[in-house]
């Protein structure tokens, strides 16, 4: 008799085995207090923490957590979170959320195999800090990284809207000050000539400064090498505004004229200085430049890192105001914006079932993880670091 290599049971057909849902999962929160140089944001908004204790979760927050961004703890614990003084006790909860991303001390008071949820900020890190989180286990979210529907990043996009917006009304602010603006009134008044603002680059920072600047009835120039980016920005401001690519002539003559420039150009690596001394030597007597990319290196030659106690410095007759973290200024609007981002993603991570089912589930969620169980998983920060990655789509799937 010849051998078969199926039964015959095995060949009547079969039930389908399908895969089964996990179900809802509960989520234990950390908020610990930022403790990063001039940070004042907050993950979570007292309102947000609401909804996260109404769906059966577990918030607990860091005293005094809350106060640089207008929320107080008691606002927060009528919301439903727990408060303690024990900033140890914050970190050992399987999920952390920050602003900035932890200090080594701090990933050492985290629990092991826990999940951290942070910006990464890249160009700031040391290996070290990959080190200490793969000595942990942990598993390590993004903000910048993390993806939208129309694939997007939504954390980049909120706060570059924060920090276009505010550079126009930082320019108006120090237009007026009576030490060192000059009385100009960042406004179009029936028979006064209107300001000019030369914006450099065009995307979403240029575009919520053009857009703010021209609510105030600014007269706008915007420079960029894209063309793409110029077509887009005048499709979405829905009006026909002066644009050119970066043609050193054409530049110094806006510069010469205009009373703001607001630097809002990004490079791969460092921001391309576009503008030279001697073109900042020709600007106005008084003129304000807001270097809004001075995070990555600025714009303009003349840029220095100022901060928030001492956000001005004049070189060439000219005010500079180059504060790295200019979203950390409007701290309440920020943590909303940031806690509007956050919040939909924990309570469909909980829906989902925890953090593995949402990353099988959720494409932009596992977008924004770069560190997986200690495993380095995104290939722009194993690039920046010469460092080997896993693959994660191969390693849940």
């Amino acid at each position: 008799m010849p051998l078969t290599p199926f039964t015959k049971q095995q060949l009547i057909p079969q039930e389908e085995t399908l895969e089964t849902l996990k179900s809802k999962s509960d989520l234990y929160i950390g908020l610990p207090k930022e403790t990063s140089y001039q940070e004042r944001r907050i993950c979570l908004t007292p309102d947000a923490v609401n909804s996260l204790t109404a769906h059966g979760h577990r918030v607990m927050i860091e005293a005094g957590a809350g106060e640089s961004s207008s929320y107080t703890d008691k606002e927060y614990r009528d919301a439903g979170a727990e408060i303690t003084q024990d900033t140890a006790k914050v970190f050992k909860c399987p999920i952390i959320l920050k602003v900035e991303p932890p200090t080594l001390e701090e990933i050492e008071m985290m629990s092991r195999k826990a999940l951290l949820i942070s910006a990464v900020q890249l160009k700031t890190q040391q290996k070290s800090y990959l080190e200490a989180l793969a000595a942990k286990k942990i598993t390590a979210l993004a903000f910048e990284f993390i993806k939208d529907e129309d694939g997007s990043y939504p954390a980049v996009k909120s706060l570059s809207e924060i920090a276009g917006t505010a550079s126009v009304l930082i320019a108006a602010e120090l237009m007026i000050n009576q030490k060192i603006g000059k009385g100009l009134l960042l406004g179009n008044i029936t028979g006064v000539p209107p300001t000019e603002v030369v914006i450099l680059g065009a995307g979403t920072v240029a575009e919520f400064a053009a857009r703010t600047a021209i609510g105030l009835g600014a007269n706008v120039k915007v420079f960029d090498n894209s063309i793409t980016k110029l077509r887009r920005l005048q499709n979405n401001l829905n009006q026909r505004i002066y644009t050119s690519t970066i043609q050193e002539k054409t530049l110094m003559k806006a510069l010469k004229r205009c009373d703001v420039a607001i630097g809002a150009l990004r490079g791969k690596d460092r921001t391309p200085v576009v503008v030279s001394e001697t073109m900042v030597e020709h600007m106005k007597n008084g003129a304000v430049i807001i270097d809004v990319c001075i995070d990555t290196g600025g714009c303009f030659e003349t840029s220095e890192v100022t901060t928030h106690e001492k956000p001005t410095f004049i070189k060439n007759n000219v005010v500079h105001y180059c504060v790295p973290n200019i979203p950390s200024r409007y701290s309440n609007t920020a943590s909303i914006s940031i806690s509007n981002m956050i919040s939909p993603f924990l309570l469909q991570m909980a829906d989902d079932g925890g953090l593995e089912s949402s990353i099988r589930c959720n494409p932009g969620f596992k977008n924004g993880i770069y560190c997986y169980h200690g495993l380095l998983t995104n290939k722009s920060v194993a690039d920046w670091f010469s460092l080997s990655y896993s693959d994660i789509n191969l390693i849940i799937f």
